[in-house]
Parts: C-alpha cells; structure tokens; sequence
C-alpha cells in the first residue's frame, strides 16, 4: 500500500514537471497537472496542498539525493580538499549539465526578477549545493592547501555562473562553443569533458599555493 502511494506520488511529479517545464509556474495549474496524470484533484490535493506544495515536492525530490552525494564529497575525511573540489566538480557537471524538465523549470524560476515567497524557498533549496561547496573551499584554506585570501564568494559566482552562462543561453554559448549545448550527444562527447577539466584547471591555478 505504502508503495502504491510512492509510486503514485513519483507519477503525478513526474507529469508536473513536465507541465512546469512547458507553462512555467504561473501558467500551469493543479487542474492541468491532474488531468494530465490522470488523478482527482482531491488526491493531487492530499499529497500536496497547493500548486505550490507541487512545485516544491519537485525540487526536493530532484535535489536531496544529488545533494547527499554533494555533502558526502564534503565529509570525507579520507581525501584532501582539492580531491574533494575535484569530485565535487565532476558530480555537479555531471549532473546539471543537462536539458531535462527540472532544469528548464529551475532556470526559468530562478532567473525571475520579482523576489518572491517561492523564489526564497527555491534559493534556500539550491544554496545547499552552494554551502557544500563553500565549505570544501574553507576547509582547503584552513589546511594551508588554498591560499588565505580565497574570494569564496567570487568562487561561487564563477562555478555556478560558468553552468549558467552556458546552460541558461544556448544559442549564444552554442555560437561560442561550435555546437549545439542542448544536444544530448554534444553534451556527453564534448561540453562536460571540456568544462570539467577548464573549472579543474582554473579553480587550481587561482586556489592552490
């Protein structure tokens, strides 16, 4: 029964997520989104609350494994910091280098000017990628691997930024590049190799002593 009610649940975000990708938030609704995963409103009302409560469940859904798997890179004791920046890297292009529903809904949300309820909850969400990140920077400089005067901050805005820049304007990072960034193919053969070595090759030359 438990099962039953997982699965069901995994359907109707699943469907939602699709709907967002396509309308945005503020185009779709819980009527669209239960129609299409083919539920009563009471039910996408019971597991979720609001359209709200339905966007939300995506994110935490999408982000909470990806974000163990981050932290886990964080706390391991048995690696130094800058084999630990490096696995973080690889693990983050890996994962969001991509033009999967969640990404396109993820960018168009957070990229809103107008501050929002929502938009405060999706930043708190995805700054727990950024504080991972941040502490392996800290902790690189307390063991003397990184220099003292590391700009943390600035290091956040090149790595998440480089993601953005390339992922968030397609057409104009794709001129850049030669190729298409969005292409699946493009994407695994050439776009994730070449950008994790350039972060590794970058942030190593400006970090290490």
């Amino acid at each position: 029964m438990e099962k039953e009610k997982t699965d069901k649940k995994d359907h109707i975000l699943d469907v939602a997520e699709r709907v967002f990708a396509e309308h945005g938030y503020d185009g779709a609704s819980t009527r669209m989104i239960s129609g299409e995963a083919g539920v009563n409103m009471a039910m996408l009302n019971y597991y979720f609350g609001s359209k709200e409560g339905v966007f939300l469940a995506i994110f935490e859904r999408r982000i909470s494994t990806f974000q163990a798997t981050l932290l886990g890179i964080g706390n391991d004791e048995s690696i130094n910091a800058w084999e630990k920046l490096e696995k973080f890297i690889d693990s983050y292009i890996e994962r969001v280098v991509t033009n999967n529903c969640f990404h396109i809904m993820l960018n168009r949300e957070i990229s809103k000017s107008k501050k929002t309820e929502l938009t405060d909850q999706i930043t708190s969400i995805v700054m727990r990628n950024v504080f991972v990140f941040q502490g392996i920077i800290e902790d690189g400089i307390k063991s003397g691997e990184f220099i003292k005067d590391a700009d943390k901050e600035l290091l956040v805005a090149t790595m998440f930024g480089t993601k953005n820049y390339l992922i968030n304007t397609p057409h104009i990072s794709s001129a850049v590049l030669g190729y298409d960034v969005m292409d699946v193919k493009q994407q695994e053969e050439k776009l994730k190799p070449r950008f994790k070595n350039y972060m590794k090759k970058l942030l190593k030359s400006y970090l290490q002593n």
